[in-house]
């Protein structure tokens, strides 16, 4: 797993729009599941009904991983698979360090399907007694005390925040401070870090906001 800036990156020179990189795993667990119901073609307005877009831009999005379809015939569903998973760096394993092992963060090393895409999550930080020195899924939780030698030890360019909200950009600060390249923060904190570091914030309250906002109309 490459890596991106914070924007784009890039596919023979041609710049990716970020909106085309976060469709593409929807498409990926799509096209798997078409393959496990031994379909082997399917044709771009097959996709675009599916996602409820047009098709004219599902097309421009696959154009970027360098996959190709046939007239009458659609795209062959294990090349798909093949072409985005290669684009996207799935088939490679990035390390990551988690900081905040309460009950999302160990959710999180626990959760099998980050290994398939890509992200290992291998070692987790805490400052709870009750969990430092103890091991959730064979990643071992240590001491955040213990962070400034092990990533000397540990090779890590991508840091997961799922500590209490206040401690975000502590949290944020540290990694920085240790070689951390990527910060994936799941608190609705607000975290500053120089131009230089890639934030991708998701916070699951953000979306119930939504969802309820929604639901309660």
């Amino acid at each position: 797993m490459k890596l991106p800036n914070n924007n784009m990156q890039k596919a023979d020179g041609q710049a990716v729009p970020e909106p085309t990189l976060r469709r593409l795993p929807g498409y990926l667990s799509f096209f798997k599941s078409l393959k496990i119901n031994n379909i082997e073609f399917v044709s771009s307005s097959q996709i675009a009904a599916t996602f409820k877009m047009d098709s004219t831009l599902v097309t421009k999005d696959l154009a970027y991983t360098g996959v190709k379809g046939r007239t009458k015939i659609g795209y062959n569903v294990d090349k798909l698979i093949e072409k985005i998973i290669s684009f996207l760096d799935f088939n490679t394993q990035e390390n990551a360090f988690l900081f905040g092992v309460g009950n999302l963060g160990k959710a999180l090393i626990n959760y099998e399907g980050l290994k398939q895409y890509g992200l290992r999550i291998v070692a987790g930080f805490d400052i709870n007694p009750a969990v430092i020195n103890t091991q959730v899924n064979e990643v071992k939780v240590y001491a955040v005390d213990d962070f400034r030698d092990l990533s000397r030890k540990v090779s890590a360019r991508i840091g997961i925040i799922t500590t209490p909200d206040l401690r975000a950009q502590e949290t944020a600060d540290l990694m920085v401070a240790w070689g951390i390249k990527a910060i994936w923060n799941f608190t609705p904190q607000s975290i500053k870090v120089p131009e230089n570091i890639i934030v991708e914030n998701t916070s699951i309250y953000s979306d119930l906001a939504v969802i309820l906002n929604k639901l309660n109309r």
